[in-house]
């Protein structure tokens, strides 16, 4: 009998190659309605979520059903409709908005005739196509593996028994020896023994990194939010770094750093993090929990939203709650509305501040409010460093601001924001 190996490293079976010369794979994406969540919002975001994969979403095919029918979710009428509708508009694979166990996919790719996705699955591969660290590529083959291990049998036809050796010929067998699900399985607990210990050295690097900004004393920004709110847009408007960013779900997945001098001369750290879904998987959430752990240590945090969205107040709640859960209540948080500058921006809070990555509208503001929560962090002073103690000077070029320059008979005249773990050193030249 044929036997069938798994390639666990492979793309799960819809991938294609995000290739601007190619045209986008035709799904259909499917839904069943049970109340317990705006159906149309949902998929409207798989929709979006596909096209960040290479997709283009040509039909939907919803049911409202109390509950689910346990072999495909779907109804068979419903099934029957979607295979039509595959058939009509040329989709090689469909999208289901939800998880699916594995006999359920495989009983929707057979009904359907054409390759089928859960929700899950799609953002697996979303993740693994974007991951560009080390760290995000171990942490999204992690919930990978984790996603597959339960769907084991049924997303395989050929996981056939194998039979034991023959013992003494004339083919007798000792037993029906180990199953083609077995190996796998186990192969499966390996892997992800092994991913897990190198995600505990990982993460020891990450907070010894961590440990050496406290030391050092340089305060830490994190950006949070939903995805593709501008984060990324944000953190290169404000830093003047390039970060990749795009008008897609999850164009950025990897915790990236960006230093930045506020107005004061105070140098701080921009965090961009990963950022959320509605209903994200929960072992995606558990894999990247750790990226999300920068804003658990940052001393300020800042909540990012579309302002254009008329969904930004309850994506903000979410992001509320992941932040209590990471300890982050006692953190100063400031509300952002990032792209103001689109049309159907959300009512003016006072308590927010409206800005545009792209137009640089409020930015100013921004690094202000920031300025004015981390004022206990820095001093303006008044010195004269004698020319032999000008090498003090670096102090205040590569920690603080310059903002007065003088060369004097007894030395040359400063006057400087510092950060107050510095004043000590300038004790006997103050004026």
């Amino acid at each position: 009998m044929e036997e069938i190996t798994l390639d666990f490293n492979a793309a799960p079976a819809g991938q294609k190659a995000l290739d601007a010369e190619q045209p986008p794979v035709k799904v259909v994406l499917l839904a069943l309605d049970q109340g317990r969540f705006d159906a149309r919002r949902s998929l409207d975001e798989l929709a979006a979520l596909a096209e960040a994969n290479g997709m283009e979403a040509v039909a939907t095919v919803c049911q409202k059903r109390s509950t689910p029918e346990a072999a495909t979710m779907l109804g068979e009428g419903k099934v029957e409709e979607a295979r039509l509708v595959c058939m009509n508009t040329g989709a090689e694979a469909a999208i289901f908005d939800g998880e699916l166990t594995g006999s359920q996919i495989r009983n929707l790719s057979a009904a359907l005739q054409v390759e089928v996705l859960d929700r899950t699955m799609l953002i697996l591969e979303i993740f693994r196509a974007r991951a560009t660290t080390n760290e995000g590529k171990l942490q999204t083959e992690l919930a990978t593996l984790k996603y597959r291990m339960p769907r084991l049998q049924g997303l395989g036809e050929a996981l056939s028994r194998q039979g034991g050796g023959g013992g003494g010929g004339g083919g007798a067998r000792r037993g029906a020896g180990e199953t083609k699900l077995e190996l796998d399985r186990r192969y499966l607990r390996g892997r992800i023994e092994k991913l897990e210990e190198r995600l505990r050295e990982l993460e020891k690097r990450r907070d010894e990194t961590r440990r050496a900004r406290r030391k050092n004393g340089v305060p830490v920004i994190a950006l949070v939010g939903y995805t593709n709110v501008g984060k990324s847009s944000l953190t290169n408007a404000l830093c003047g770094a390039e970060i990749y960013e795009a008008d897609m779900l999850f164009a950025t997945l990897d915790p990236t750093a960006r230093k930045l001098t506020l107005p004061s001369g105070l140098q701080v750290i921009v965090v961009d993090t990963v950022g959320f879904v509605s209903r994200l998987p929960h072992d995606l959430v558990d894999a990247f929990k750790s990226t999300l752990e920068e804003a658990a240590c940052a001393d300020i945090i800042l909540k990012v939203a579309d302002a254009s969205d008329s969904e930004a107040a309850e994506q903000l709640s979410v992001t509320d709650e992941v932040l209590s859960s990471l300890g982050c209540d006692e953190i100063p948080q400031i509300v952002v509305y990032n792209k103001c500058d689109r049309a159907g921006v959300a009512p003016y809070d006072p308590d927010v501040l409206l800005v545009s990555a792209k137009t640089g509208y409020g930015l100013d503001a921004l690094r202000s409010r920031m300025d004015e929560i981390l004022a206990h962090r820095v001093r303006t002073i008044e010195v004269v460093l004698p020319y032999d103690q000008l090498a003090l000077a670096d102090v205040f070029r590569s920690r603080g601001s310059v903002l007065a320059e003088e060369y004097r008979g007894d030395g040359v005249y400063y006057k400087a924001t510092v950060k107050v773990d510095d004043l000590h050193r300038f004790e006997d030249y103050l004026i």
